[in-house]
């Protein structure tokens, strides 16, 4: 039997977010991380002409970055009706070297190539372009995948996936340097949230656009008794004192520039022409 190379159903994601935005879109992980963004941008001294915010399923990003005086365009492209080039994060519709800034904000986990969509945004990138962007990580919702697990194979004797499986922060900068990003780096931020109930956070994520859209999913419904289990161990293994239960959300973040010129570059092996013991003030010990 051919295995299916798509992790996920892009066409039910799409689904999914146009479902979130009609029963009123719950918006405050992306406003946190589009805030992060924004501050973090910030930090780079440079003028970018032509912006583009990639996949970002709100105008969270935008709207944090309008004040920007740095920022000359900045466009949204997406498979949203209202973004301003539609696109598939998959299959990028911009010239080579045509861009000088490509950001995102929790989309980007959910492709199913993800080195040739770095790929294809670091050529579209002008020389000395950055790239910056956040995605989940793979610890996020560990708790509800944990819960679900055990709930499944204690009631129906075996387990479906509930949760993506999303990519790890040690693997982000290797994936970043096979890409062709000149100083990549990848760091990771752990928000724990806290609900009253799973069925809450269930009820939210499905608000976020983010419920299960793996292609391998479960195509029967869920039973009502592996329901309840899933959330009394929820409940017994991830709730406070005050009953509440944790929710973890792992933000990654990405960034990367392509290659230029006038770039740092790390030097030559050997060609110091200073001893580290010398700038330290301390005696060198040589091992045997």
């Amino acid at each position: 039997m051919p295995i299916n190379p798509n992790v996920f159903d892009r066409a039910l994601l799409r689904r999914r977010r146009l479902r979130a935005l009609a029963l009123g879109a719950e918006t405050f992980l992306l406003d946190r991380v589009a805030a992060d963004l924004a501050e973090r941008l910030g930090a780079v001294l440079r003028q970018f002409d032509v912006a583009v915010d990639l996949g970002t399923p709100t105008d969270a990003v935008r709207a944090m970055l309008a004040g920007n005086a740095a920022i000359g365009e900045l466009f949204a492209a997406s498979a949203l009706p209202d973004a301003d080039v539609i696109a598939d994060e998959e299959a990028l519709p911009f010239r080579d070297g045509s861009l000088d800034l490509v950001v995102s904000a929790l989309a980007l986990q959910f492709v199913n190539d993800l080195p040739g969509t770095l790929i294809q945004i670091r050529r579209a990138l002008k020389p000395d372009g950055l790239f910056l962007a956040a995605m989940l990580g793979g610890d996020t919702l560990t708790e509800l995948r944990q819960a679900f697990a055990a709930a499944e194979a204690e009631i129906e004797g075996g387990v479906s996936p509930h949760v993506a499986p999303f990519t790890d922060v040690r693997e982000m900068g290797a994936l970043l340097q096979r890409a062709g990003f000149a100083l990549p780096v990848s760091d990771v931020e752990r928000l724990t949230v806290r609900y009253s109930s799973p069925r809450v956070l269930m009820s939210e994520l499905r608000r976020m656009g983010a419920t299960n859209v793996l292609t391998e999913r479960r195509r029967t419904p869920l039973r009502g008794t592996t329901l309840s289990r899933m959330a009394e161990v929820y409940a017994q293994r991830f709730a406070d004192p005050d009953g509440k239960i944790r929710a973890t959300f792992e933000i990654v973040w990405l960034s990367g520039w392509a290659p230029h010129q006038s770039q740092q570059k790390p030097l030559r092996p050997g060609s110091a022409q200073a001893r580290l013991a010398d700038a330290l003030g301390t005696t060198e010990t040589k091992l045997p």
